[in-house]
C-alpha cells in the first residue's frame, strides 16, 4: 500500500487525510508494562487504531530509532501513519509520516523549514492563547489538551473541558485532536463539538487487551458516524 492515503493534496498544500487522525494512540512504555510497546501497537492496531504516536522520553535517540522502525515497518503494512513525539532527527531516520511537538519543545517554523512539505507536522495547544498563534503554513493538525485531568501526564496545565474544546475548535482552521483523561463515553460529545479524533494513552496503553480496547473506541466513533444524533 502506498502513502498516499496518509498524505493528500489540499489546495496545492500537502496535508494529513483527516480520517486517520479518529482514533489516535499515543504510546507509553511504562503503561504498556510487561507487553511492551511494539506488541501493544499491533494490538491497537487490530483493534481499529488509525494512527499512532511513538511518546518515550526515556530512551536515547538511537533506540528510539530501532523500535520505531520496527513499529513503522507494521505501520506501513496497514497503511497508518507513524507520529514521533518531539525528536526530528528519529523521526526523519524512522521515514515517520510526521512529528508532534508541545509548546516548549522545537519550533515548529524551525521543524517546516527543515522537513519542508514531507511530513506531517502536529502541535498540542492547552489554551485559546496558544491556538490563535498557529500557523496553517506550518501546522498540519492540533493536539488540544489536557481535555480533562489524566494520570500519565503530572505537568499538565489546567483541563479545559469540553466548552473549551468547542473554542478552541472554532478558533482553529485545522483539524483538532482532543487528549487528556478520554474515555470511551466521552466520544460521542468531543466528536459531536467538531474534533476530528480522540487520542488515548492509558485507556488503551496497559488495558488487559489492548485490542478490545481500542475496538470499544472504534465502534463507539463509528456509531456516532452512522447517527450523529443518536
Amino acid at each position: 500500500k502506498s502513502r498516499r492515503t496518509i498524505l493528500i493534496n489540499v489546495n496545492g498544500l500537502i496535508k494529513i487525510n483527516k480520517d486517520l487522525l479518529k482514533l489516535y494512540l499515543v504510546t507509553d512504555r511504562y503503561l504498556c508494562g510487561k507487553l511492551g510497546t511494539i506488541d501493544t501497537v499491533k494490538q491497537a492496531v487490530m483493534g481499529g487504531v488509525t494512527c499512532v504516536q511513538l511518546r518515550d522520553k526515556d530512551c536515547t535517540t538511537n533506540e528510539l530509532i530501532r523500535y520505531g522502525k520496527h513499529i513503522k515497518e507494521f505501520l506501513d503494512q496497514n497503511n497508518i501513519p507513524l507520529i514521533v513525539n518531539d525528536n526530528l532527527e528519529a523521526a526523519i531516520q524512522i521515514g515517520a509520516s510526521g512529528i508532534h511537538v508541545g509548546q516548549s519543545d522545537m519550533k515548529v517554523s524551525d521543524i517546516r523549514a527543515t522537513i519542508g512539505s514531507s511530513m506531517i507536522v502536529g502541535l498540542s495547544c492547552e489554551n485559546l492563547e496558544q491556538a490563535k498563534l498557529v500557523d496553517n503554513r506550518d501546522v498540519d493538525y492540533v493536539g488540544i489538551s489536557p481535555l480533562f485531568t489524566t494520570p500519565t501526564k503530572h505537568d499538565h496545565s489546567i483541563p479545559i473541558g469540553m466548552q473549551g474544546l468547542s473554542d478552541m475548535i472554532q478558533l482553529l482552521d485545522l483539524p483538532c485532536v482532543a487528549i487528556g483523561g478520554i474515555k470511551v463515553e466521552h466520544c460521542r460529545e468531543i466528536f459531536s463539538r467538531g474534533a476530528s479524533g480522540v487520542a488515548v494513552i492509558s485507556a488503551i496503553c496497559g488495558q488487559p487487551s489492548p485490542e478490545m480496547a481500542a475496538r470499544r473506541f472504534r465502534n463507539e466513533i463509528k456509531s456516532f458516524e452512522k447517527d450523529p444524533n443518536d
